[in-house]
């Protein structure tokens, strides 16, 4: 397997150092530092092969495999896939309503990680798929990808990207009003320890702020903006749901709509720092085609 390397030059190591504890004191993961001494030859030193444990100094040369993991053993699948932007170190696509971002029994041959594996195979066979922002099945919208563990571990690992939903939720608010949602959310569980699909809000849960700018009223629903301050699983539905205001189409925390065929939910806006050129990358998309007609309708 050909290996792509990265130069990390270092600066002012501690007294006897290795590799490991300088990269770890550098913010790079543990999880990523696991992969790399999985394989010898994924680190070098001054141009020689050597173990994670090796003793630097000042101005050695670290040369670290960007891509350590082995290849993502999910189904490939064959759907186009609507790119915004993409480079070396990053993808992103612009995922429809109706497609989950994971496999499934039920969705075993139609996702988005099987779409990303089936397209970024052709260009590096052991790719793994490392989806940075998922969204529920019947959002739309951006999906930031890493195509390797370096732009993964720094993507992850510093609170660098903004993500910017828009939604269209049940009833009217007030024009122009901001304000925020801080109730916390517990995943419900069985008997038998498994995750139910719905979350609830309950004291027990876990710390999750959503905030709300009411962009536009219509009739019988309006549209909003909304950023996230924690991003649990499903904040934004049961965050609106809470507050009499469930996103249209929301048949989990609301009901059904003949108006829209899914939740009216759509990540239309990101801005991430890259992970080579540390310079702000800022994406935004059109609303989707059903999102459109709702908002042409008065």
């Amino acid at each position: 397997m050909d290996m792509k390397f990265k130069e990390v030059v270092v600066v002012n190591p501690k007294e006897k150092q290795t590799i490991y504890s300088y990269l770890k004191m550098n913010k790079y993961s543990e999880n990523y530092l696991k992969n790399l001494r999985k394989q010898f030859g994924s680190i070098k030193l001054n141009g020689e092969s050597c173990f994670i444990n090796a003793i630097v100094k000042e101005n050695d040369i670290i040369a670290i495999n960007i891509n350590p993991n082995t290849k993502t053993s999910i189904y490939s699948c064959i759907v186009p896939l609507d790119i915004v932007y993409e480079d070396g170190d990053v993808l992103v696509v612009n995922k429809p309503s109706n497609m989950p971002s994971m496999p499934s029994k039920s969705h075993f041959s139609f996702n988005l990680s099987g779409a990303i594996l089936g397209y970024m195979e052709k260009k590096d066979e052991n790719f793994v798929v490392r989806i940075i922002n998922r969204l529920d099945k019947e959002a739309s919208g951006l999906v930031l990808v890493a195509k390797n563990s370096l732009a993964s571990n720094f993507l992850n690992s510093q609170q660098n990207t903004n993500k910017t939903y828009y939604a269209l939720c049940d009833g009217n608010l007030t024009d122009n009003k901001s304000f925020y949602i801080d109730k916390k959310i517990e995943t419900q569980i069985n008997k038998d320890g498994y995750n139910f699909q719905k979350r609830i809000i309950s004291s027990n849960g876990k710390n999750a702020k959503t905030y709300v700018q009411v962009i536009k009223n219509f009739n019988g629903y309006c549209l909003v903006k909304i950023k996230l301050e924690h991003g649990r699983t499903h904040q934004i539905r049961i965050h609106m749901s809470s507050i009499n205001h469930a996103l249209l189409g929301d048949s989990l925390y609301g009901n059904k709509n003949e108006l829209i065929n899914h939740t009216a939910l759509v990540c239309k806006e990101l801005s991430f720092i890259h992970p080579s050129t540390k310079e702000m990358i800022n994406l935004q998309i059109p609303f989707p085609d059903d999102f459109n007609k709702l908002l042409s309708r008065n």
